[in-house]
């Protein structure tokens, strides 16, 4: 009987993988989606401009918090199983979502949706990471896998724009139903099924809470700072909480016998430099798409429909550089191929902030576009395969959870850090003409930030062995005679 976490050999790997990457399309899409229509969504449920920011934090702060417990459930109960469950609860809320009459309803399904995806995610990526072989199946895999989330990306710009104009603002919850039911469905036939659990292994529940208690606080606190300000008692409370579960959490695993997290994971070096790279990614490159919303809107006066169509180039670079990702980690290697991406999308972002001005016009923006769109897929493709390069196949799942964990902080952190950076001086009493040249200066100068913060993410990918280069740093070795125990019998 193959061991927990061991993916059997798959008759048709192929239709697996177009799966595993249609569920990424899934997620993806209903990102972009909800960007767009955020207006409409204002206007029609009755969010004032305080409350609305928790149509995107909702599901952030949801998708942050369980990442590493869906990761650990993907490993213990089962990939397909979490597989499923995701897509359910995903489909099951994009419905309340699309019916929701009142804000608090509307927060609710998106923090179900966030729920969902963070069964999901970590379930998806760590099949493709079992399925395939590491090396050339592998980044080919993961090729197919995150090109396919990029073009999720520019298919709900588009559809965002298009179903927000002609159905209204629900449309864009209610399309997801369809795709993730036939999804989950789709899964009992293309996916094999999950192999038995190994004797002995445990769900462990004090990490379990501990870990999200801490991981909801401190994402709370990071994505209300902006907002409320950071001396604010619910800010202050919130991050307190937060460290102090996550060091309950940090001292539980070091004393359980099967940890939500196992200690020597963090001693791998290519996860742990993963880690690192997926949260300055996110906290740098994945804040892109809310500035440039702001620009587009705010400095240019873009309806809907007209954003969607100006995210095209970034998002088809993107989808084209997700798809040369692995041709080109195959080639010149996993590490070289990061650190040339992440430089280029640094380059990248320094030229669009040479683009955004008041007064200059869509064509200024398109050549640091280009090569931000192409330099950030290569890089989504990359880091995460070489975040998973020497990590058992029964812990890819919480390996997973732990590297998106990573991105989700990150996002939640950097946007908040570029946020204070781009308003700083729109303040003053400023209004009309005014108003709108500060912000656009402000753009530049958080996307300015945001370059510096991808060339710190590239001097850290340096720290990501070489292929070939041995594992000295004892990334797989047990904590205890328990864990070693059981890793000999896997």
């Amino acid at each position: 009987m193959p061991a927990s976490g061991t993916a059997p050999a798959l008759r048709r790997p192929g239709a697996a993988l177009a799966l595993l990457a249609f569920a990424s399309l899934i997620t993806s899409l209903d990102y972009n989606i909800v960007y767009v229509a955020l207006p409409d969504i204002g206007a029609g449920v009755g969010f004032s401009t305080q409350t609305l920011q928790w149509v995107v934090s909702a599901y952030a702060v949801a998708f942050g918090a369980f990442l590493l417990l869906g990761g650990r459930m993907a490993d213990l109960l089962g990939r397909r199983r979490m597989f499923v469950l995701g897509l359910g609860l995903f489909a099951v809320a994009s419905l309340a979502g699309g019916l929701a009459g009142v804000p608090a309803a509307l927060i609710a399904a998106r923090a179900g949706q966030g729920l969902g995806a963070a069964l999901l995610f970590p379930a998806t990526l760590s099949l493709v990471n079992t399925t395939f072989a590491e090396g050339r199946a592998r980044n080919r895999a993961l090729s197919v896998w995150a090109a396919t989330g990029s073009g999720g990306l520019i298919l709900g710009s588009l559809l965002g724009g298009v179903l927000t104009q002609a159905l209204g603002w629900e449309a864009v919850f209610f399309v997801n139903v369809p795709l993730a039911g036939c999804a989950a469905l789709l899964a009992f036939v293309v996916l094999p099924a999950d192999p038995a659990r190994t004797v002995g292994r445990r769900f462990d529940v004090p990490g379990a809470l501990t870990a999200t208690a801490g991981s909801t606080s401190v994402v709370f606190a990071l994505v209300q700072g902006p907002e409320q300000g950071w001396t604010a008692p619910r800010v202050l409370a919130a991050g307190a909480a937060g460290i102090a579960a996550l060091a309950g959490f940090a001292l539980i695993e070091r004393r359980t016998a099967d940890p939500l997290m196992p200690p020597h994971l963090l001693r791998n070096r290519n996860l742990g430099t993963g880690m690192a790279v997926t949260f300055l990614f996110m906290a740098t490159l994945g804040t892109l798409p809310y500035f440039l919303t702001v620009h587009f809107h705010v400095v240019h006066g873009y309806g809907a429909l007209r954003t969607g169509f100006a995210f095209l180039i970034p998002l088809g670079g993107g989808f084209l550089g997700s798809l040369l990702g692995g041709r080109a980690a195959t080639r010149f290697g996993v590490r070289s191929t990061l650190l040339a991406s992440l430089a280029a999308s640094a380059l990248g972002l320094v030229a669009i902030g040479l683009g955004i001005s008041a007064h200059g016009a869509y064509p200024d923006l398109i050549p640091g576009l280009l090569v931000f769109g192409l330099g950030q897929g290569v890089v989504y493709t990359t880091m995460f395969a070489a975040t998973a390069t020497g990590v058992p196949a029964p812990e890819q799942g919480v390996a997973s959870g732990m590297a998106s964990t990573g991105q989700q902080v990150g996002g939640a952190m950097g946007l908040a850090v570029l946020v204070a950076l781009a308003n700083s001086g729109t303040g003053g009493g400023r209004s009309g003409e005014a108003l709108r040249v500060a912000t656009a200066h402000g753009l530049r100068v958080a996307v300015f930030g945001a370059a510096v913060g991808a060339g710190a993410a590239a001097l850290v990918a340096l720290n990501f062995r070489r292929a070939g280069s041995g594992d000295g740093d004892r990334a797989a070795e047990p904590d205890s005679a328990a864990e070693r125990t059981r890793a000999g019998a896997r």
